[in-house]
C-alpha cells in the first residue's frame, strides 16, 4: 500500500462536505490501489430488513446494525467489479462475524497472513482464487462512539506501517463523517427555512383573502363547534363540499386553534402535482436520484414536520400513487426518492375534496383504506345557498378586505344590496361572492357600490326564476327550500342546453356556472338531469 496515497487521502477527507461524497472518495482511492482486492465501509443505522434477515439468532433484540455503505474492488480472475452494496454481507448485526465483532468491541482486527481454511473465513475458495493474504478491519470511532467499520482485503502482506496508516484513515474518516453529517444537516435546515419562508410569504398573501371564519347562521356555528372539538387533537380531518365553500378557511382555523399553530400550515394542490414528480414533491429526493436532481430536495411532509399539511383536492391524486400517501399516514415514516434511509415525521393532515369520495371509492378510483384513514373526523361544508344568513356578514368582510387592498374607504353595503345578494343562488359559493364584491369595489363611483349580481340583467325568466326576480325587485321575501332547489335545477338545465350539454372547456356549462366540471357532473347526477336520456358530452 502506497504511503503517499494515505497521506493525500488524509488531507482530502477534510475537504469533503457530503457523506456520500466522502465515502465514495475514500473507497475509490483505496480501492484503486493495485494490491487492494476488496475495500468496504459499513455504517451503524437502524435495521431496515429485520423481517427477512437470516441473522436473527445473532440479533435477537434487533438494535442498530451495520449497513454496507460503499464498496470497491475487482476480481483477478474475470475482472468483475465489486462496487455493489447488495449481497449476503450488506447487513451485519453488531457482534456477528468479524466485522460485527469489530463494531461491538471498538477494537481493530488484523489477520496476516490469512488461512483460507480458518473458521472465520466465509468463502475459502474466494480467498484462494483472488490470492488474498491480508485482512485489516478498523472501527470508525468518534468521541467514544462507534459509527461504523472499514475493512480491507489485500493481495499484499501488511507491514506495521500499513496498519498504522489504516488506523489513521479510520480516525480521520470518523471525524470527517461527523463533520459531513453536520454540514448536510445545516444545508438541509437552510433549505427548509427557505421553503418555509416561501410558504409563509404565500400564506400572508392568501390570508388577506381568507382572514378568519365568518359565521352568522346555525350551519357555520355548528362547524365552529366541531372545530373547537377536534382542533386540540392530532386526528386527520377530511373536509368535503362544493368548490368555493371555504374549506381552506376551515383548515386554517383548525390549524390556528391546534397545538401546532406555532409551525406552518403547508398547502398543496394535489391536482397540480405532476404524476412523475409526486414522490419528489411530497417526500423529497436525494441528489442524483434522477436526471435533473442536482441537489437534495426537502419534501412537503418534511417542511410540514410538527405542523399541518393541507392536501387540497386530495381526490385528484392518481390511484397508483395513493398507496404512497397511505403508507406515510400509517407509519409516519417516509423515504426520499433515491435514498434508503427512513425518516420520521410528525404531521397533522387535513384533506379537502369537492368530489363525492364514497362514490369514487365504489368506482375504484380512490382507495377505501386511504379514505377511512383521512376521514377520522369528517366535515361537510354547506354551500352558500344553504346558509343565506351568512351572506351579509361575508359580503361586508370581503368589502373590508377589498377596500384595504385598493387603499380606499367609505364604501358600504345597503340593506337592499344584501337582499339582492341573498336572492342569488351562488353556484360559485364564497369565492364567487368575493369576486362580485371586489369587482363592485373596483368599479364603484364615489361612495356608491356598482353591485352586479351574475344573471341580474333583465332577461326572460320562467317559473321560480320569475318569482326570484320579482322578489329581488319588490317584496324580497324569503324563498322556501323547494323554490331554491327548483331555481337551481332550472338554472343548471338552462346552462346545459345553451352549451349543448358541454361539460368541459370554453363555452361549456361548467364555465357558465363558474363550477368545476366534477361538481357539475355530481349535480347533474343528483338532480337526475338528462338530455333525452343521453349522457352529457365532455367535448
Amino acid at each position: 500500500m502506497n504511503v503517499d496515497t494515505f497521506k493525500d487521502l488524509l488531507l482530502e477527507m477534510a475537504q469533503q462536505r457530503a457523506v456520500e461524497g466522502l465515502l465514495d472518495h475514500v473507497t475509490q482511492r483505496i480501492g484503486d490501489e493495485s494490491d487492494t482486492a476488496l475495500f468496504r465501509i459499513w455504517l451503524l443505522r437502524e435495521g431496515d430488513r429485520c423481517g427477512e434477515c437470516n441473522k436473527e439468532e445473532a440479533c435477537r433484540s434487533r438494535p442498530r446494525c451495520l449497513h454496507l455503505a460503499t464498496s470497491a474492488g475487482k476480481s483477478l480472475v474475470d475482472g468483475t467489479s465489486w462496487k455493489g452494496i447488495g449481497g449476503s454481507f450488506r447487513r451485519f448485526p453488531v457482534g456477528s462475524r468479524k466485522v460485527g465483532r469489530i463494531a461491538a468491541s471498538g477494537e481493530p482486527m488484523e489477520v496476516v497472513p490469512i488461512d483460507p481454511d480458518a473458521d472465520w473465513v466465509a468463502d475459502p475458495e474466494w480467498i484462494r482464487r483472488e490470492k488474498i493474504v491480508s485482512f485489516g478491519g478498523q472501527p470508525l470511532v468518534f468521541r467514544g462512539e462507534v459509527l461504523g467499520v472499514l475493512a480491507l482485503f489485500s493481495r499484499s502482506r501488511f507491514v506495521e506501517s500499513t496498519l498504522k496508516w489504516l488506523r489513521m484513515v479510520a480516525d480521520h474518516l470518523a471525524a470527517a463523517l461527523v463533520n459531513a453529517r453536520s454540514f448536510e444537516e445545516i444545508e438541509s435546515l437552510r433549505r427548509r427555512v427557505e421553503i418555509e419562508n416561501d410558504y409563509l410569504r404565500r400564506e400572508v398573501d392568501e390570508q388577506r383573502a381568507s382572514d378568519g371564519l365568518v359565521s352568522e347562521g346555525p350551519a357555520m356555528k355548528a362547524i365552529l363547534r366541531k372545530i373547537a372539538q377536534v382542533a386540540p387533537t392530532d386526528a386527520n380531518i377530511l373536509l368535503t363540499g362544493e368548490s368555493g365553500t371555504g374549506k381552506e378557511v376551515v383548515a386554517r382555523e383548525i390549524h390556528a386553534r391546534s397545538r401546532r399553530s406555532a409551525q406552518a400550515m403547508v398547502k398543496v394542490n394535489c391536482a397540480a402535482v405532476p404524476r412523475d414528480l409526486f414522490e419528489s414533491e411530497f417526500f423529497g429526493h436525494a441528489k442524483g436520484a434522477f436526471t435533473g436532481a442536482d441537489r437534495d430536495r426537502v419534501g412537503l411532509f418534511q417542511v410540514a414536520d410538527r405542523g399541518t399539511l393541507f392536501l387540497d383536492e386530495v381526490g385528484e391524486i392518481p390511484l397508483e400513487l395513493q398507496g404512497k400517501l397511505l403508507r406515510v399516514l400509517q407509519e409516519r415514516e417516509f423515504r426520499r426518492v433515491g435514498e434508503g434511509q427512513e425518516r420520521s415525521v410528525d404531521v397533522r393532515v387535513i384533506a379537502a375534496s369537492n368530489r363525492d369520495l364514497p362514490a369514487e371509492v365504489e368506482a375504484g378510483r380512490f382507495r377505501q383504506d386511504l379514505y377511512y384513514r383521512l376521514q377520522v373526523f369528517p366535515f361537510e361544508i354547506p354551500p352558500l345557498r344553504e346558509r343565506p344568513e351568512d351572506i351579509g356578514a361575508l359580503a361586508a368582510h370581503f368589502l373590508r378586505l377589498s377596500q384595504k387592498g385598493l387603499k380606499r374607504r367609505g364604501l358600504a353595503l345597503t340593506p337592499a344590496d344584501i337582499e339582492l345578494l341573498q336572492a342569488y343562488h351562488w353556484p360559485g359559493n364564497c369565492r364567487e361572492l368575493q369576486n362580485v364584491i371586489e369587482r363592485a369595489a373596483i368599479t364603484a363611483q364615489g361612495d356608491e357600490l356598482n353591485l352586479e349580481v351574475p344573471g341580474g340583467a333583465p332577461r326572460q325568466r320562467t317559473g321560480t326564476a320569475v318569482r326570484i326576480a320579482a322578489a329581488s325587485a319588490s317584496s324580497l321575501r324569503i324563498l322556501t327550500e323547494d323554490e331554491v332547489r327548483e331555481f337551481e335545477r332550472d338554472n343548471t338545465l338552462r346552462a346545459l342546453e345553451r352549451s349543448s350539454w358541454r361539460i368541459y372547456g370554453t363555452g361549456s356549462a361548467s364555465e357558465a356556472l363558474h363550477l368545476p366540471p366534477t361538481t357539475l357532473l355530481s349535480r347533474i347526477k343528483r338532480m337526475g338531469l338528462s338530455r333525452r336520456g343521453a349522457e352529457p358530452s365532455g367535448n
